[in-house]
């Protein structure tokens, strides 16, 4: 029998090939999508800070951004600092949606039953 060099390190080269496909090149796509929305950023936008702060922007200059956390008190982050712009919400109707009458009013939840 004869090692086949290629063989050998076949395997290896579809982990390689494998990760990148999996992890490498979903993950850069992701940050590209990042650096877009940050630099896509617009005064009067909502925007969800990467620590959970919700603001809106209110000056862009250069690498920072000026987001005004309530009406008078403005605070200075960096682009990166800029988690998600967030999009308006419409307001839900003030229909309720009807029920198939399959409740029988008594508390008790068949479906939660255990047998």
């Amino acid at each position: 029998m004869g090692n086949n060099p290629l063989g050998t390190f076949l395997p290896l080269i579809l982990l390689v090939v494998v990760f990148y496909f999996l992890l490498i090149r979903p993950q850069r796509k992701r940050q590209q999508e990042q650096v877009q929305m940050q630099n896509s950023l617009s005064p009067g936008a909502r925007v969800m800070t990467t620590t959970g702060l919700f603001a809106t922007v209110v000056a862009l200059q250069d690498d920072d951004v000026v987001l005004e956390v309530a009406p008078g008190v403005e605070t200075r982050w960096t682009k990166a600092a800029i988690g998600r712009v967030l999009t308006p919400v419409d307001e839900v109707t003030s229909e309720e949606t009807v029920t198939d009458g399959s409740d029988t009013g008594n508390g008790d939840d068949t479906s939660t039953k255990q047998s």
